[in-house]
């Protein structure tokens, strides 16, 4: 059996959402939504502050909380022209229902055609190098752009999603621009205990096991049983598998660490 024919097998065995697969809150969820809640409150207090969505689950459950708190924090959008025909349907169920606004930043047309004349359509399979000039030209330098005069910003970063973001603390001031991760603590039952208790859209792609979504020629679905972040950039080493979005700058002793 192949891989594919292996993963409908699978699909038809499991449960057909991912609310039904997932949804299962830890004992101290209360307590998390309640954090989770302070902490937005404090980082739009903050001013200057805006709210990343990749339009994974994690970002649509931020983006709930603000619209539900009605907290004056924007939200911006990395299109980076390779996602997913659903993601991007996704957005635009987003900007069209949001209280919030919702502001959406795209790579420079002319990098990018640059780097497709210099290196192919699909250089991102030859080398890590090549993937990550990719991921700069089509994310690195429209986040820049987004974040431009802000003191701060929201994620959805969780511990629970890579031994890379172990470490992940609630809130971030070791850089100059301060980064709040209110579902730090928060497992991946919690996450989709608050969808299916308030209705949050999603991406119909996580019922399809698609739990982390990026680029579409950077995702695919995994197997029951595999690591969350299995399914980006599969063909890469465990350690390179970020983006470089929550990548902080070298230390003075040359380490690196997720922000």
């Amino acid at each position: 059996m192949n891989a594919r024919a292996s993963i409908s097998a699978l699909r038809k065995k499991a449960p057909s959402s991912a609310v039904e697969l997932y949804a299962k809150p830890s004992p101290d969820y209360a307590g998390k939504l309640a954090h989770a809640r302070l902490l937005l409150r404090e980082a739009a207090e903050l001013g200057e502050v805006t709210q990343a969505n990749s339009l994974g689950v994690e970002d649509m459950v931020i983006s709930h909380l603000i619209n539900a708190l009605a907290l004056p924090i924007p939200i911006f959008v990395l299109d980076t022209g390779r996602l997913h025909t659903e993601t991007l349907a996704l957005l635009e169920r987003l900007q069209a229902h949001s209280r919030a606004p919702v502001h959406v930043y795209r790579p420079r047309p002319e990098t990018v055609r640059d780097y497709i004349r210099a290196h192919g359509q699909d250089a991102i399979y030859e080398s890590i190098d090549l993937r990550q000039q990719c991921c700069a030209i089509r994310k690195l330098e429209p986040l820049a752009r987004a974040l431009e005069g802000k003191a701060g910003w929201i994620t959805g970063l969780r511990r629970e999603q890579s031994d890379a973001r172990a470490q992940v603390p609630a809130v971030d001031r070791s850089e100059a621009r301060v980064k709040f991760n209110p579902l730090a603590d928060w497992t991946q039952g919690d996450v989709w205990h608050y969808v299916a208790e308030h209705g949050v859209d999603t991406n119909p792609l996580h019922d399809q096991f698609y739990p982390s979504i990026g680029c579409a020629p950077c995702t695919r679905a995994i197997t029951p049983g595999e690591d969350i972040r299995a399914g980006r950039w599969w063909w890469e080493e465990e350690s390179a598998k970020e983006c470089g979005l929550h990548v902080k700058a070298p230390s003075p002793a040359g380490g690196r660490g997720l922000g």
